[in-house]
This record gives C-alpha cells, structure tokens and sequence, in this order.
C-alpha cells in the first residue's frame, strides 16, 4: 500500500533531518527469514516513488532488484533480527542467562517493588474494552519518551489507531502492559500478534524513571505471562539492534533494510546524501568506541 514515508537522517536516537517519500513497503517477517521463503516483494504498486524495504535476508537482494530494474538503492542498514524461541517454560528461557545476569535481573524487579509496598504494580489489556485504559495512561506516557521525541516512534495515537487496537483485541491477536510506580505509568508494552509470533511493536519508558530500568523489568514480567499462555513459537523484535533486545533474545537472523527509489535526481540526491550521512556516523561510532566514550555519546544525542 502506497503512503508517505519519512526518510531520517538519525545519529544514534535522535533524527536530525527527514525527507518524504510516497512509497510502498515490503516488509518480510520472521518466518520468512528463519523459513527461507523471502523470495518476491509483497503486494508492491509500482507508481509511486519506490519502496522501503524492511527486514529481507540479504540473499534475496538481487532477486528484489530485479523485480525494480533502475531503480536506485539507498539507506542500507544491516543488522541482526533478534527474537525469542519460546519452546519449553518461563523457567526454562530464564535457566538461559546466566547466574550473574539473573540477580540483577532480580535485584532490578526488587527495587521497585519495593516502591509499591513489595509489590509490583504491573497490568495486563487484552480485551477491546481494556484498549481505552490502556491508551488513557500509555499515550501520555508515550509522548514523554525518547522514542516519541527523537524518533517519531511513539505508541500510536488518535481514533482509527484506537480501533485498529480493539479489533485486534476482539480477535484476541493483542497484548499490553504497564508497569507503574506510586500509581504511575512508567513502562508501556504493546505487542500485536501474528499467528504463533508475539511482534515487539511498542515499548517506552519514563526518562525520569530510567535508572530504575521499568523497560526491562516490564519486558520480563511479560514474557512470564507470555510463556504461561503455551500459545506461541517465537517472540520477534523487529527491525534493528539494540541491548534490550539483545539480552532477551534467544537467537537472531542477519536482515537488512534499505530503499529502492526511482532514479530522479532529486531521488539520487537524497539516498547520496543519506549514504554519505550514515557512513560518517558509522566512522564517528567507531572512533568514539575506540576512545572509550560511547556511554557519553548516547546520553547526548537522547537529550
């Protein structure tokens, strides 16, 4: 389906610039990747602009190119697709970590238990009728996030995204969660389902509340509830990396997004500059691993 895409220029959780683009976007999922069936774009209406390609296997890339000859290839980011295997028990996707990471993972749990009276003040939505709860404490707590603020990536907001949420829920294809300390919200998770994959579509927390880490210990009280349900094969989270993700996973699969424009010079310009963009962003990364100070160059750029 043909819409406007926002194309950033983002260093580190923050964009910078963005451009936009009326595309198409052919998004493989999971299964495709682990299944090798990422052979052909999905529904793709040639007219606009080009398409945004999200998450196909790398292999699959001149057989995607062939499909649009010309067209031009910008905005290539490669990454691991991480996801959880959930055969087996809870206890058995904690007997995973090791001992170190499970007691901090307990001490994180504990702490702010212990500011609800040892209690973990932590909610479940499920139902179409939960929805309006949900999104009456989630969305404000939304805008508050580093993911709303600097990316654009809030949980979704207004009339028709309320609806979407509701008919997923009435099909029982839905899953939320809070986390609150002293009665307020200060994690959301929000986690559509797809068949026998749970999908990490939205997670934010709090900036105030950060130290405290809400979204990890939010993301583990889920998966417990997740894991009781013995519904599902995997957790999948998405597009692109993180520690969050890394540490939750069980696996991952190499992936890689990028776009495919036509070739008008206002579209080679703007895939040269962002080529140009993310390679020197790339060589600064680098250099400040290198230094050691990669710590002070992410609490700059969420600011």
């Amino acid at each position: 389906m043909t819409a406007a895409v926002t194309i950033p220029f983002v260093v580190g959780s923050r964009r910078v610039f963005a451009a936009t683009r009326k595309l198409d976007t052919a998004s493989f999922t999971l299964a495709d990747l682990l299944e090798g069936k990422a052979e052909r774009l999905h529904g793709i209406e040639i007219g606009c602009e080009g398409v945004r390609v999200l998450s196909a296997p790398e292999l699959a890339i001149p057989r995607i190119r062939k499909q649009l000859p010309g067209y031009r290839l910008g905005g290539w980011q490669a990454f691991p697709r991480y996801y959880i295997e959930m055969a087996g028990s809870f206890e058995d996707y904690l007997a995973r970590f090791s001992g170190k990471t499970r007691s901090t993972l307990r001490r994180k749990r504990k702490r702010i238990a212990e500011m609800g009276g040892d209690r973990l003040d932590f909610e479940e939505f499920r139902t179409a009728e939960d929805m309006d709860r949900f999104v009456a404490e989630a969305v404000p707590l939304s805008r508050r996030t580093y993911q709303a603020r600097l990316l654009d990536a809030g949980l979704p907001e207004g009339d028709a995204a309320l609806a979407e949420m509701r008919a997923l829920a009435r099909q029982d294809r839905l899953r939320a969660y809070l986390l609150r300390i002293e009665g307020k919200a200060v994690s959301y998770l929000y986690l559509p389902i797809d068949g026998e994959t749970v999908v990490y579509a939205h997670l934010g927390y709090d900036p105030d509340f950060a130290q405290l880490s809400p979204g990890t210990v939010l993301q583990l009280e889920a998966l417990e509830r997740l894991f009781a349900e013995k519904c599902y094969r995997y957790f999948d989270f998405t597009e692109g990396e993180g520690a969050h993700k890394a540490l939750f996973a069980t696996g991952s699969v190499q992936a890689c997004s990028f776009y495919l424009l036509r070739p008008s010079l206002a579209n080679r310009l703007l895939l040269g500059a962002l080529d140009g963009f993310n390679r020197s962003v790339a060589a600064a990364k680098r250099i400040a691993e290198s230094k050691g100070a990669m710590a002070s160059v992410r609490r700059l750029v969420r600011r």
